[in-house]
């Protein structure tokens, strides 16, 4: 029979110890991970991230199992601590895990600010009757935007609709993800209501590369189709969209130019006017992409802000300005053309907030020699059959035939401001107004 000392020893052996050796080893990985990504740049959020209330973690590590990105939290010193915050997208898995409410989500940080209209927990603006739902308020995961177009007509249609002269109960500006599942939901609630499009069904969606892979969280086009976790193309995903398109009232190629508000919202477009009781934006960024402002970029045919046919390129001398995800796959796709020669532009030393499978293969195309990496280099200028650069203080000119800049989207500012959209600017858990009466 064991004594009471030699079984106290046995369990220390089989249990304790090897325990406390994996959860020390853990630790020092999760330190060396952080001096990491701290030293390549990699925790600045690109938009969203998780914000950790150290006094009320408990350190158990349940935000960190359930992240689908991977390791973007860590624990350290009995605490989670965030360690890839250029890694997230804003599933807010983290979140609903944490057992003692230490961790939110919030935009931005304290170096880096993100500009957001303001809205309310009912995703309402501070415009009466004016929702804001998807990539615009921030959240451009595709479950995301979905849920936030679904929550947003179940609180708007909360209250009595008094359409009066108005020919619609609700116009939806954008068919993306969160307009599509909008316009489902109202229609389901009886509601007489209409998306605008400037392009077509699917939004942004339709400007991605072909076959570009796109992961999905699993969501639910409201009673049409729900869709699981994984990975689909885009194809797959616009088919997906598509099944919608019998239930929905919908114009497409008519570009929402202004909203204001009276007795009911006038919706002006580039073809005509609107009117409805109700309205929700569900536009994204990518619809106003950020330009480079150097000469030769204005009006140039030869300068695109998204790439759909790599292989039209074939035997260019092309030049991709970028270093996020869509930079890195646009550059890696036309390298594969045939003949091609294809330089990567980017202004900061390291590339850091892209995928870690999108920087190996960036890495790969780079040792093949099919890509020309140029890292602090900065284009000065656009011709017709050649750019300029400057690269550590050295100017450089290269053939060129074709120009794609992948600087992000910026935020509609003056459309916004001018429909009366108070526009804050997020530094985590410190939030400013921004100062837009100089756009109205």
């Amino acid at each position: 029979m064991m004594g009471p000392y030699l079984l106290t020893a046995f369990l220390l052996g089989i249990f304790v110890i090897p325990a406390f050796i994996a959860f020390r080893r853990e630790e020092k990985d999760a330190r060396e991970s952080l001096a990491a990504a701290q030293a390549a740049g990699r925790t600045e959020p690109v938009s969203i991230r998780p914000w950790v209330d150290p006094v009320a973690c408990v350190g158990c590590g349940a935000c960190v199992s359930a992240c689908p990105e991977g390791k973007i939290l860590r624990v350290i010193d009995g605490a989670a601590v965030v360690v890839e915050a250029s890694s997230c997208i804003g599933h807010g898995a983290c979140e609903a895990a944490c057992p003692t409410g230490a961790l939110d989500l919030v935009f931005g940080s304290e170096r880096r600010g993100v500009d957001i209209p303001a809205v309310g927990p009912d995703f309402e603006s501070n415009v009466p009757g004016l929702y804001i739902a998807g990539e615009l308020g921030g959240m451009g995961l595709i479950a995301n935007a979905v849920e936030q177009g679904t929550q947003a007509v179940d609180n708007l249609s909360a209250r009595p609709i008094e359409r009066g002269a108005a020919r619609w109960d609700l116009v939806i500006v954008g068919a993306g993800p969160a307009g599509i599942a909008a316009a489902l939901v109202a229609k389901a609630k009886g509601l007489e209501v209409v998306i605008l499009e400037q392009m077509t069904l699917g939004g942004a969606v339709c400007s991605y590369p072909r076959k570009k892979l796109v992961m999905s969280h699993g969501f639910e086009l409201p009673g049409v189709v729900k869709i699981p976790s994984g990975t689909m193309t885009k194809e797959e995903l616009i088919a997906v969209f598509e099944q919608a398109r019998p239930h929905l009232s919908l114009i497409e190629g008519e570009q929402v130019t202004a909203v204001t508000h009276g007795a009911h919202f006038t919706i002006t477009t580039d073809k005509g006017s609107h009117t409805a009781a109700r309205v929700i934006l569900a536009i994204g960024r990518r619809g106003t992409p950020r330009t480079l402002g150097v000469p030769g970029e204005e009006g140039s045919k030869k300068v695109a802000y998204a790439l759909l046919e790599p292989e039209v390129y074939a035997f260019n001398h092309i030049l991709v300005v970028g270093g996020g995800d869509s930079a890195l796959e646009a550059a890696c796709s036309l390298s594969e053309a045939e003949g091609t020669t294809v330089t990567l532009s980017y202004r900061r030393a390291h590339i850091t907030r892209p995928k870690a499978k999108n920087i190996k293969r960036l890495e790969a195309a780079v040792s093949a020699g099919r890509i020309n990496l140029l890292l602090s280099s900065t284009v000065t200028e656009i011709l017709s059959d050649r750019v300029r650069l400057t690269q550590d203080d050295q100017e450089l000119v290269l053939p060129n035939d074709q120009v794609f800049v992948f600087a992000g989207g910026v935020l509609p500012t003056k459309f916004l401001a001018a429909a009366g959209i108070r526009l804050e600017r997020h530094h985590g858990k410190r939030i400013e107004e921004l100062d837009t009466s100089a756009l109205t």
